[in-house]
């Protein structure tokens, strides 16, 4: 049979579960995760972590394939080249990456946290798999943390530590591959610290943090430190899928207690008309009747199918209780699924107590994720990406910067021409170089002098230069005149310039 108990719904919002009621940090223990929705998280962060190890050493036409040089103000996505003047992309794609992020939340929850992010990833399927092997499953751990310092605890501890060091030496170069590039990554790791120490120091600075988010953080980082968890108080709806339990189902709860049966008093074979066979007999089928309908009592006021073993709560990697309801210590990484679903199987009750649905799907069995909220953000996300579709193929592959010399008066030549001192820039964005010409059109009268060198664009990269634009004296007619450049790549309009010309007043 069951017994239940009775349990305060609101008194889990008092505090969270890694803060004790002194303000100490409590420190978690999972137990280790296992089931189907486990090896599914294990084969996406082992296809993400391919990704975000291999990526670096990818190259295309000889530069790497992604390089976000925020230094140097060099990027290239995919291949692709961006000038420090397509900064408004990445403005509009950030805007894309925030509504998409609110899209997302809205319709799943937190489930980009728990199967997407970096540091679910790194935390659970690195660092916290590296601690199983070691010191073994929750309970195993708690006992060697509180056993004296032997030399097993010290072999083990000391062999954690380092090895958490080296993966967060092994992150910290990755990262900074994808910022100055995996070539000049590697010229740092092994020519003398003296000759590289700005990258040696960022090296060791980028080290020791993920070596404190992995090893001292850990689930912090979601619980009170990232804004995402935040967003999801406002951004959830009672049609938002995400870890939930099904209240419905599983309430009341009540641990499963075996049911010992009573014996049977054994039937008499007397004959002798005394009439205590028939005192017996009743008194027989009245103790019958009362155990029978003892029995009974569990059906006759059903109980739910939470048995109260508490395994959601102990595989939780942020200490929760994901029977309180839909927390934002939450992250979706599906783990208590896992556990509660093995003690179903075990006690023959379906799966899918504690699942992916919606607060509606739990209480009236309906699902819909279109409302007006999703409607809305769908609408303005498609109009971001049409506008960064439209902008990104619409921009030029050289783009030029031409502007007058400053301090430079006109001057005037001895074969009766105004002439006025540029500086160019070219913005090549392709991987091909490029000879450059200028002119304007309706004004071929216009000479172009370059300074030096004629023009000639550097596959992905800035050329600088300058130019003098003259123009015969007797075609000036106005003290400013506007000029609007074309700029010509092997005879074809690239791009155009504008800029002013100065010259004497009549």
């Amino acid at each position: 049979m069951l017994e239940t108990k009775t349990y305060d719904e609101e008194k889990y919002r008092d505090q969270i579960s890694t803060v004790d009621s002194s303000g100490k940090r409590v420190w978690i223990y999972p137990k280790m995760p296992k089931g189907k929705f486990y090896d599914y998280r294990k084969y996406v962060s082992y296809v993400l972590l391919l990704i975000l190890f291999g990526l670096p050493f990818v190259e295309w036409n000889g530069k790497p394939f992604v390089l976000l040089n925020i230094l140097e103000t060099e990027f290239i996505i995919f291949g692709i080249y961006f000038a420090p003047q397509d900064f408004y992309l990445f403005v509009i794609a950030m805007l894309i990456f925030i509504i998409f992020i609110a899209l997302f939340t809205v319709v799943y929850g937190r489930l980009f946290c728990g199967w997407v992010c970096p540091q679910t990833i790194f935390m659970e399927m690195v660092f916290r798999r590296i601690e199983y092997w070691i010191e073994g499953d929750a309970n195993a751990q708690r006992r060697l943390d509180k056993a004296p310092w032997d030399s097993t605890k010290i072999w083990k501890k000391t062999l954690k530590q380092a090895l958490f060091i080296g993966v967060s030496i092994l992150i910290a170069h990755t990262f900074l591959g994808y910022i100055i590039g995996i070539k000049e990554v590697w010229q740092i790791a092994t020519d003398p610290i003296g000759a590289h120490s700005g990258g040696f120091i960022a090296m060791v600075v980028f080290t020791a943090a993920f070596y404190g988010v992995f090893s001292v953080l850990r689930e912090q980082v979601c619980t009170t430190i990232c804004p995402y968890g935040r967003l999801q108080g406002v951004l959830l709806d009672e049609d938002s899928l995400a870890v939930s339990y099904d209240f419905e189902r599983g309430e009341p709860r009540g641990k499963l207690v075996k049911t010992k049966n009573k014996k049977q008093p054994k039937k008499s074979s007397c004959n002798d008309g005394c009439g205590s066979c028939r005192s017996a007999c009743t008194s027989a089928l009245s103790t019958s009747l009362e155990t029978m309908f003892s029995d009974l009592k569990p059906e006759l006021k059903p109980q739910g199918d939470c048995i109260e073993c508490s395994l959601c709560v102990q595989v939780c990697p942020t200490g929760i209780d994901i029977r309180n309801g839909v927390q934002l210590e939450c992250v979706n990484c599906t783990a208590c699924m896992d556990a509660c679903d093995e003690v179903m199987v075990k006690i023959g009750k379906p799966e899918g107590l504690i699942r992916i649905d919606s607060y509606n799907g739990i209480v009236n069995k309906t699902k819909s994720i279109w409302n007006r909220r999703v409607v809305a953000y769908s609408l303005v996300l498609v109009a971001l990406m049409g506008l960064e579709s439209f902008l990104f193929l619409s921009r030029s592959e050289v783009e030029t910067l031409l502007l007058r010399t400053p301090g430079m008066l006109y001057q005037t030549t001895e074969d009766g021409y105004i002439s006025n001192l540029y500086n160019y820039q070219l913005i090549n964005k392709t991987d091909k170089v490029v000879d450059i010409t200028f002119g304007v059109e309706g004004m071929e009268y216009i000479v172009f002098e370059p300074v030096g060198a004629p023009p000639t664009t550097l596959e992905n990269a800035v050329t600088e230069g300058a130019v003098f634009i003259k123009i015969p004296k007797g075609k000036i007619t106005n003290r400013s005149t506007k000029l609007e450049v074309n700029v010509y790549g092997d005879g074809e309009i690239i791009d155009k310039a504008t800029t002013t010309f100065l010259g004497p007043t009549k």
